[in-house]
């Protein structure tokens, strides 16, 4: 149902799972092993996975905390998206990469649920996608001493308000890994 034209084909976002990101996030194994169960079930279909990779002052490019975690690994052949800012589209090739695979609808995983994934989420919207996120194959750290509420209420209002994100021509959603449909257009997340 995406805005774009030409656009029928999904995308599997693995954003920031990186050492120095995931290190103390809420449920951090259950996460990366249902990131890696999507990473296999897209491989499988022929459906493209994109990973974007932060790096910032605590993120400087080619150190420990800058990498992806060991458990999940790319293949040469799946882009890598590097970034600067919260939305994985600002300044960035994604947009770029998705048109060239005629992508209109992003299956969006990773960190941090309150800072990248949201803004990323809320940037492909935004810009005419169909965005569905995994609600068991995201995460974040506790912040609740910021005043944040503790992760997993975090991550549950996240999943809670972005399954009813709508707007004209798209739409937003929040499946389970379990139930992630990579051939199903944007309405089938809502049924």
């Amino acid at each position: 149902m995406t805005t774009l034209i030409d656009r029928p084909s999904t995308a599997l976002l693995v954003i920031d799972v990186q050492n120095g990101v995931v290190a103390n996030a809420h449920d951090r194994n259950g996460v990366i092993a249902n990131i890696n169960t999507l990473v296999d079930k897209a491989r499988s279909e022929d459906v493209p996975v994109i990973w974007v990779q932060h790096s910032s002052e605590e993120l400087p490019v080619d150190s420990e905390n800058w990498r992806y975690v060991a458990e999940l690994e790319r293949r040469e052949s799946e882009p890598l998206v590097h970034k600067l800012y919260g939305d994985s589209f600002e300044d960035t090739n994604l947009e770029a990469l998705l048109a060239e695979r005629g992508v209109g609808r992003l299956v969006v995983t990773g960190a941090q649920t309150d800072a990248c994934i949201r803004s990323t989420m809320h940037g492909g919207f935004t810009r005419g996608y169909d965005v569905t996120l995994v609600s068991d194959a995201h995460t974040t750290e506790d912040l609740s001493e910021y005043g944040a509420p503790s992760p997993d209420k975090v991550i549950a209002h996240t999943n809670l308000y972005w399954n009813w994100q709508r707007a004209p021509g798209r739409r937003g959603g929040a499946v389970p890994t379990a139930e992630v449909d990579f051939q199903a257009d944007a309405d089938a997340d809502h049924e």
